[in-house]
């Protein structure tokens, strides 16, 4: 017997069997956001992935010991999703591309971090394709541990929630003038950015805008820029989305501005 007619008897380059009543599949990779228990043995899966959206599925024996160290928040996977109907909850195996969780678990800004951007994404409806968010959420997930990047890069991601949910901000010119230069300020009516000078006679109504959020401004946020722009994307977070939803702010959002408040201050007051 030859090899090629043992290998073609056994059906080792044969594609491997699946169930007929699945008749839905697709592949993609995507980062996953928590996981919920399912039955003695099995466990539901939430991912954010790049080509399908926000997604959930079954993983058979996802409770297992092999299996949880895989299915853990922050973790990026390759994913096979299989389905009788598209509806339908679905099967998904996952295999390890990037293992994160047991970097981002040793720092507290970065689980409250990772909490945070599972609970922006939820507010996606679910199945929907949001790329850009995908790109930028492994950006952020790669700097989880270092707080004041994870700070910038988290409320840069806000910005871009806001804007895939509909309710972007105008921050690249004056409302008044129409001019880039000096912009100091965002109205609370419009979301669009107003200049030191036309915004000075309402500046107590005025939301500051942190200098580092201007676009193409190459700096850096200070401990006190970085809270006021999480307090410009909060507000219009909390008008737009959590209210008409009747929502609060996600707790962990509220963690993660204290763990990265604590790790501003010097050693011995961080200690004590």
């Amino acid at each position: 017997m030859t090899t090629r007619s043992a290998i073609a008897r056994w059906g080792l380059n044969s594609p491997p069997k699946r169930c007929d009543c699945c008749h839905m599949e697709w592949r993609d990779e995507g980062i996953i956001l928590g996981t919920r228990r399912h039955g003695e043995t099995s466990a539901i899966l939430e991912v954010m992935t790049r080509a399908h959206g926000r997604h959930l599925g079954l993983v058979r024996g996802g409770r297992s010991r092999r299996m949880q160290p895989l299915l853990q928040a922050g973790n990026r996977v390759e994913l096979t999703w299989r389905a009788r109907l598209d509806e339908h909850l679905g099967l998904f195996h996952a295999e390890a591309l990037d293992l994160n969780a047991a970097r981002l678990f040793d720092s507290a800004t970065a689980v409250f971090g990772l909490q945070t951007l599972a609970a922006h994404l939820r507010l996606l409806p679910e199945r929907d394709p949001h790329a850009r968010l995908y790109g930028a959420l492994e950006i952020v997930l790669s700097h989880l541990d270092d707080a004041g990047a994870a700070a910038e890069l988290l409320v840069r991601f806000e910005l871009m929630l806001l804007d895939e949910l509909g309710f972007g901000l105008d921050l690249s010119r004056c409302a008044a003038t129409g001019k880039s230069e000096d912009l100091a300020y965002v109205s609370p009516k419009s979301g669009r950015a107003v200049s030191r000078s036309a915004g000075a006679p309402w500046q107590d109504r005025l939301l500051l805008l942190p200098a580092f959020l201007k676009r193409g401004s190459g700096l850096h946020g200070t401990g006190a820029e970085i809270d006021a722009a999480f307090r410009l994307t909060g507000f219009f977070l909390s008008r737009h989305v959590y209210e008409p939803r009747g929502m609060t702010e996600p707790e962990a959002r509220a963690g993660f501005l204290s763990a990265f408040g604590r790790s501003t201050l010097p050693s011995g007051e961080n200690a004590a």
